[in-house]
């Protein structure tokens, strides 16, 4: 149960990350550092390779 709402939560998190790395690229289109973008970025890998991990987890791991 607890790897599930793990899986759920990473999920939520990379559509925010997303967001996030729209807003960069908006930002960076209207003069903004790059540092904007970049940062989008890395937020949004990271929070990927969370996700990837939990539902590796989630696969390999017992049922509950």
């Amino acid at each position: 149960m607890t790897n599930r709402i793990s899986t759920l939560i990473s999920a939520f998190g990379v559509l925010a990350s997303v967001m996030l790395v729209v807003a960069g690229v908006r930002e960076y289109r209207s003069g903004a550092s790059v540092l904007w973008l970049v940062a989008g970025a890395v937020i949004f890998l990271s929070a990927l390779y969370t996700l990837v991990r939990d539902v590796r987890r989630l696969r390999t791991g017992p049922p509950a």
